[in-house]
């Protein structure tokens, strides 16, 4: 049985129109969502004969979550699609002491200030995917509210008293940094796991939530939450479960979003939306059409096509490009997704029209730029000057061939005069001239 909501918004809220009436472990793997669970047969009867209240928590650490967080966001939006009830908790409490779970170092403890601002942003960025009013609503709850109402005396005598230090040690993200003679753990970092334990045991409590969801990495966290309840709970008839999810990575091992450059950012002011849509247009074919599964809400029936369609034509990268757009819609809006995709064309001969000169200095930072003088081509510079100025010709008389060749592009538009010339209405934005010669040699040219 499936509780499907009957409400659709615009696309980045929640769409998951068609939905198919299936169980929702069967739903997660057929997505590639599903890693592992707690009493897999129970949670499955669980999620498919009633409204379950289940959580995510994220730690504040950064003001901006990144890529990696979108498959816990996914996975929060089809269990919320499928009529159950999600909490969000921003661990405004447990960000102050650090996770060690993937970590090779500790973290900078950071301040209560920066951590109240990192909510803030977080619970903007998370509020987009999932729905805020009707049966399943999501609620956004911080951990502080009820952590730093613990004394520290009844929290060891009440709650520490539950957890042996033997089987923490044995947990696979403490072990890895006590095995590390460089780093360790501290005591502070320790100590994170009973935190987050205690969470689930007071959401199950206070809130009857009944399923903690995250990364693999979490999975030795959320046993032991599951552990506390048992202990501590009154209440037998409540069970408890957990749900990883695998943690998103490319074909070859590498964890999604680090990149040379640094983390891919949701927040717009830290990846642009165009530098987004090119890291997933970037892809791999094998990546591209299994996030496909993992990261869209594109139905399986659509999927299937654009696989088949993908594998008989590679060359034309569809898997990339639907990908790429779905995304960057869904986290940017359908505004900035078409610009980008519109920018991306402009690499392979596309108009610059509705680009703002601040997106085409994005799309071609990396290739080789020059500046020129507003006097100077006020009067109209001879394109063939302009070609040697900015490197793309040794020479003029090079240059003249070029063009009569019919290998100069300016501003995506093929030019076959060797006496052409530019001037002030070339320029795009009011300061920019893009080149280009052949099919992808690019320089950029500033009027200043």
């Amino acid at each position: 049985m499936m509780f499907a909501l009957k409400r659709t918004d615009e696309y980045g809220k929640l769409s998951l129109q068609g939905l198919m009436a299936m169980g929702v472990i069967h739903d997660l793997k057929e997505r590639e969502l599903f890693y592992d669970c707690t009493n897999v047969e129970d949670l499955s009867k669980t999620l498919d004969s009633q409204p379950t209240v289940f959580y995510c928590g994220f730690d504040p650490t950064a003001d901006s979550l990144h890529v990696g967080s979108l498959l816990p966001l996914l996975v929060m939006r089809r269990l919320q699609a499928h009529g159950h009830h999600p909490l969000v908790v921003l661990g405004t409490a447990t960000a102050m002491i650090g996770d060690p779970s993937g970590k090779s170092a500790e973290r900078n403890l950071l301040t209560r200030e920066v951590v109240e601002h990192n909510s803030a942003m977080l619970e903007s960025q998370i509020s987009q995917f999932l729905l805020s009013d009707g049966d399943s609503r999501f609620e956004m709850l911080s951990n502080r509210s009820w952590l730093e109402k613990l004394s520290m005396l009844d929290f060891l005598r009440d709650i520490g008293k539950h957890f042996s230090v033997n089987a923490m040690i044995a947990k696979d993200s403490v072990r890895t940094r006590i095995d590390s003679r460089e780093q360790g753990i501290s005591f502070t970092e320790f100590s994170y796991m009973i935190l987050q334990a205690y969470d689930f045991y007071w959401l199950h409590k206070t809130h009857n939530c009944q399923l903690q969801i995250g990364g693999a990495d979490q999975w030795g966290n959320i046993t032991a939450g599951i552990d506390l309840i048992r202990r501590v709970s009154t209440d037998n008839k409540k069970s408890a479960y957990g749900l990883t999810l695998p943690l998103l990575t490319t074909s070859s091992g590498q964890k999604i979003g680090k990149t040379e450059e640094g983390t891919i950012w949701l927040d717009s002011k830290r990846t642009s939306p165009y530098r987004f849509f090119q890291y997933w247009i970037n892809r791999s074919d094998d990546d591209a059409l299994r996030f496909l599964r993992l990261l869209t809400d594109i139905q399986m029936e659509e999927i299937l096509s654009i696989e088949h369609e993908h594998r008989n034509s590679p060359h034309e990268r569809k898997a990339q490009t639907m990908l790429a757009s779905k995304i960057t819609e869904m986290v940017h809006g359908p505004t900035e997704a078409q610009l980008a995709l519109k920018a991306s064309e402009v690499l392979f001969g596309g108009s610059f029209e509705d680009l703002s000169p601040e997106l085409i200095e994005q799309i071609f930072s990396e290739v080789p730029s020059s500046v020129i003088s507003q006097s100077s081509i006020s009067c109209g510079l001879p394109l063939v000057d302009l070609l040697t100025n900015c490197g793309a010709a040794p020479s003029r008389s090079q240059a003249r061939r070029l063009i009569e060749g019919g290998g100069v592009y300016v501003n995506a538009q093929r030019e076959t005069s060797p006496v052409a010339t530019v001037d002030a209405n070339t320029l795009l934005g009011g300061r920019l001239i893009v080149i280009r010669t052949g099919k992808k040699k690019f320089y950029l040219v500033r009027s200043e």
